[in-house]
C-alpha cells in the first residue's frame, strides 16, 4: 500500500509538472512580437488634389445642385487633405466602368512595393514565412489574394495562407488575432499579416447621399506586418502584443445597418454610412472596454472607478425623476482613466465624427488624438490598414519609448470594435511612409481648400455645374 501511495504521489507530481510545463510552453508560443511593418505609399500620380477631386465630381452627370452642395460640405468637413491617393481608374475617368484588371493592378502595386520592402528591412525572405494572413474587405478574387502573394514571392508549399473578406475597417486586428492563434500551434514561427482595401471597383457613382460619403473618406493604402512567436527574436522586435479583445454587436439591427453594402433605388451598389455610425461605434467600444479594462488597468484605478460608480448609483436613486438626475449629472457617469494603464492611443481614423466620439468616451485631449487626425488628413481612411499609419506617425514623431504601452482601437462594419495593447520593447525611430512630410505635421491649419477653390454659384448650365 505504501508503494502504491508513493507511485500515486509521483504520478500526480509528474502530471502537475507536465501540465505546468505545457501551460508555460503555450504561453511562450502564444506570445506575439512585432518585428517590423511597412505602410504603402502609392506613386504621386495617384494623389487626389483639389482639382482632381473637383474633376471627378464635376463629370458625374447624375448629380444635381443639391448633391454637389452636399459633397462640397462633406469634403470640407471631412478632415482629409490634398495628398491622399485614389486608384488609377478613378483618376482616369473610368470610375463608373471598373475592370477586374483595375482591382488586380491596385493590389499588385501594393504587393510589389510594401511586402518586398518589409522583407528587405527585416532580412527575412518569403520562404521563411510560416503563416500568411491577408484582409481586403471589398475584393475577393479567385484564386485568392493570399495565393497571389504566395505565387508572386515563391513561398513554401506548406505555408498556412488565409484570405479574409467582408470584415470592414476592423479587419486589421482580426487578421492579427488569426495570425497569433495560428502561431500558437507552431513553435518559433513567422507570420506575415497584410491589410489593404480595393477602392477601384467600389467607387459609388449614384446619388444616394448616405452612399456618397464613402467616396469622400476612403482612399488607397495598405500595410504589411511581420510578427513572430520566437522568443529568440524578441531582441529584434519593436513591440510585444499584450492582449487583444474583440467585440461584435451585429445582433443589434441599427448597428448592423450603419455601415452596409447595398443597392440604391437605381440599382447602383455602394457602401451606405448612416448617421447612427458614431453612436454604434461608441456602443461597440463600450462592449469592448468592459473586457479590456480589467486586463490593462491597475487595480487602484478599477477600485476608484467602482467606488465612484457605487456612489453615483446611490445618488441617482435619491433623485425624484430621471430628468432631475440628468440635470444634476449632465448625463455623464464616472469615467475610467485609461491613461493609468496606457501611454498612447492609436485610434482608427475612420472620420472626424468617430475620432471625436472616441475622444469624448475616453476623456482624451487633442494630443492623444493628434496621430489619428493627422493620418486622416494625410492618407484618408485606408480601411483596415489605417491603424498602422497612425502607429507610424507616432514612431516618426519619436513618441514611442521602451516600456510604453500603446492601445490600438479599430471599428468596422458589423458593427465591430477590436482593440489590442502593445508594449514597446525595441527602438522605434523609423519615419516610414511619413518620411517626406512628418516635419510639416501637424500643420497650423488642416482645413482643405475645396471651399475656397470651388465656391458654388446657384446655377446649372445643362448638366455641367458653373464654377
Amino acid at each position: 500500500m505504501e508503494l502504491l501511495a508513493l507511485v500515486t504521489v509521483l504520478l500526480l507530481a509528474h502530471a502537475v509538472a507536465y501540465l505546468a510545463w505545457t501551460a508555460a510552453a503555450r504561453r511562450r508560443q502564444s506570445r506575439c512580437y512585432l518585428l517590423d511593418y511597412v505602410c504603402h505609399k502609392p506613386s504621386d500620380d495617384r494623389k487626389v488634389s483639389t482639382e482632381a477631386a473637383g474633376a471627378v465630381i464635376e463629370r458625374s452627370k447624375r448629380l444635381g445642385l443639391p448633391e454637389y452642395r452636399f459633397l462640397l460640405r462633406v469634403i470640407v468637413r471631412s478632415g482629409i487633405g490634398e495628398e491622399t491617393y485614389a486608384p488609377r481608374n478613378v483618376l482616369d475617368g473610368r470610375e463608373g466602368e471598373p475592370t477586374h484588371g483595375d482591382s488586380l493592378g491596385e493590389m499588385e502595386d501594393f504587393f510589389g512595393d510594401s511586402i518586398a520592402e518589409l522583407f528587405a528591412r527585416t532580412g527575412f525572405g518569403p520562404r521563411d514565412v510560416d503563416v500568411l494572413v491577408i484582409n481586403a474587405s471589398m475584393f475577393s478574387p479567385d484564386p485568392s489574394l493570399a495565393s497571389m502573394i504566395v505565387r508572386r514571392y515563391g513561398m513554401r508549399e506548406d505555408v498556412a495562407a488565409y484570405s479574409l473578406a467582408g470584415m470592414g475597417c476592423s479587419a486589421g486586428l482580426v487578421s492579427l488575432d488569426l495570425a497569433r492563434n495560428a502561431l500558437a500551434t507552431r513553435p518559433r514561427a513567422l507570420a506575415l499579416v497584410v491589410s489593404t482595401e480595393s477602392i477601384a471597383p467600389n467607387w459609388y457613382t449614384g446619388t444616394d447621399k448616405s452612399m456618397m460619403l464613402a467616396n469622400c473618406l476612403f482612399r488607397c493604402g495598405g500595410a504589411a506586418v511581420l510578427v513572430t512567436n520566437d522568443p529568440v527574436l524578441r531582441g529584434r522586435a519593436k513591440m510585444e502584443l499584450g492582449c487583444l479583445v474583440r467585440a461584435n454587436i451585429a445582433a443589434n439591427d441599427d448597428a448592423h445597418a450603419c455601415a452596409l453594402q447595398r443597392e440604391d433605388d437605381d440599382g447602383t451598389v455602394g457602401i451606405s454610412l448612416s448617421k447612427a455610425l458614431p453612436k454604434a461605434a461608441v456602443r461597440a467600444f463600450a462592449a469592448n472596454l468592459r473586457r479590456l479594462a480589467p486586463r490593462i488597468l491597475p487595480i487602484t484605478e478599477l477600485a476608484r472607478f467602482a467606488a465612484q460608480l457605487l456612489i453615483t448609483k446611490k445618488l441617482l436613486r435619491r433623485r425624484a425623476t430621471a430628468a432631475t438626475a440628468t440635470k444634476h449629472t449632465g448625463g455623464d457617469g464616472p469615467r475610467i482613466n485609461f491613461k493609468t494603464g496606457v501611454d498612447h492611443f492609436c485610434l482608427h481614423p475612420g472620420g472626424t465624427a468617430v475620432i471625436e466620439a472616441v475622444k469624448r468616451s475616453l476623456g482624451l485631449d487633442d494630443d492623444d488624438v493628434e496621430p489619428a487626425r493627422m493620418t486622416l488628413h494625410r492618407w484618408g481612411n485606408t480601411s483596415a490598414s489605417s491603424l498602422w499609419y497612425v502607429l507610424s506617425y507616432m514612431e516618426a514623431k519619436g513618441r514611442l519609448r521602451r516600456g510604453d504601452k500603446v492601445l490600438m482601437v479599430t471599428f468596422g462594419s458589423g458593427f465591430k470594435c477590436n482593440s489590442c495593447v502593445w508594449e514597446v520593447t525595441g527602438d522605434m525611430a523609423d519615419k516610414g511612409a511619413w518620411a517626406d512630410c512628418i516635419d510639416a505635421y501637424p500643420p497650423e491649419n488642416t482645413a482643405n481648400p475645396y471651399m475656397e477653390k470651388y465656391s458654388w454659384i446657384n446655377d446649372v448650365d445643362g448638366d455641367r455645374l458653373i464654377i
